[in-house]
């Protein structure tokens, strides 16, 4: 069964079956790096989802599309391993949100991913992942019995075509495990407060993340978002105005206890996949945050088991290297991505950034 309504955007809003199964694809990377940072930083984990939960309606409405709400992956990942503490991940997602939403205004977004160049973006991409892959070896390492039955359950899985699926199975299965342990938590509203868990701190660690982290929302928030609303559902959405959404975003929801947020190709490719059509499966995914956001309360997460989490944090990696290198079709390009990785790994991805955005200039300059 089917209702639909009128949103204020362009199309109509559905909450269907299919609606919501495509919410739940959206939420496969989204909720397994929420509770990795929560577990290894200060964030708090309520306002966070509060923070998802309203985005998540606020552009499924706006645009009445089901729009990707995700983490900022670099800057999530560099904060889950502890490059970045909470409170210059605060920062450089606030900077962020200022370059995306300055830059969206003045229509520079094509401008940029000329100059930075897609190989390099990738080359992130597989630096932030080879990154997580490493913190998930570690959190494994206390109970490899359990890491090895999740990454079990999620590789059968995967082979029967349940690969979302199983993902939600072990977050699931860990989620079940920390309230075993803790009892069925209370319901609470998480208090209204700027900043409730730290202010911001602006540090060169910070800048460089964001440097990183603006390469890789140009190239794939922003331009390849707005060339998949076209392909998948035949809208004209500009990726300067999904820049200046992105902007909005940080700038809203940091202040008052969320993360850096973007859009995303693969959240909107993985919606479509699971049957999202409209806004609808953004609102019913926002409700959904926002239920649980009353019920994640520090107890439950302290209980959450750490080798579960390395395996979803396995899991995103995994997901994210492949992203990384499935457009790649030149040896050059191949050459940028595995440069640009490796040293991210095991120097600095903001200074691996750089680098390889200078060479390829240089490069596209000669050729």
């Amino acid at each position: 069964m089917a209702y639909s309504l009128q949103s204020t955007a362009d199309s109509s809003l559905e909450f269907s079956t299919s609606e919501l199964t495509g919410a739940l694809g959206d939420s496969v990377t989204v909720l397994p790096l929420l509770v990795a940072l929560a577990a290894t930083t200060s964030v708090s984990l309520p306002h966070v989802l509060v923070g998802f939960g309203v985005f998540q309606i606020v552009w499924g409405l706006a645009y009445g599309m089901p729009l990707s709400v995700e983490p900022m992956k670099a800057l999530i990942g560099l904060a889950i391993v502890g490059t970045l503490t909470y409170a210059e991940l605060a920062a450089a997602g606030l900077v962020a949100g200022g370059v995306l939403l300055t830059v969206g205004k003045l229509g520079l977004i094509g401008r940029l991913e000329r100059v930075v160049g897609e190989p390099v973006i990738r080359g992130v991409q597989f630096a932030v992942a080879l990154l997580l892959l490493e913190a998930a070896v570690d959190l494994s390492v206390g109970n490899p019995l359990i890491a090895i039955a999740g990454l079990a359950i999620v590789g059968l899985l995967a082979l029967g075509g349940y690969r979302g699926a199983s993902v939600l199975l072990v977050l699931g299965g860990g989620a079940v495990a920390a309230v075993a342990t803790t009892g069925v938590p209370a319901p609470q509203v998480p208090a209204l407060s700027l900043f409730p868990a730290g202010p911001p701190t602006l540090s060169a660690a910070a800048l460089e993340g964001t440097v990183a982290q603006l390469g890789m929302t140009v190239g794939n928030a922003a331009i390849a978002t707005a060339l998949l609303c076209g392909d998948l559902y035949d809208r004209d959405i500009s990726p300067d105005r999904l820049s200046t959404s992105m902007g909005v975003t940080c700038l809203a929801a940091i202040p008052l206890g969320g993360v850096p947020m973007c859009h995303g190709s693969g959240g909107l490719a993985g919606k479509y996949a699971f049957g999202a059509r409209t806004g609808g499966a953004n609102v019913l995914l926002g409700v959904g945050y926002l239920a649980l956001a009353l019920v994640a309360t520090g107890a439950l997460l302290a209980a959450f088991p750490l080798a579960v989490l390395g395996v979803l944090l396995a899991v995103v990696s995994l997901e994210l290297a492949r992203a990384a290198f499935e457009p790649i079709s030149s040896r050059r390009s191949l050459a940028f991505v595995l440069g640009v990785g490796v040293v991210g790994l095991v120097g600095n991805v903001g200074v691996a950034f750089v680098a390889g955005a200078v060479l390829y200039w240089a490069l596209y300059r000669m050729t």
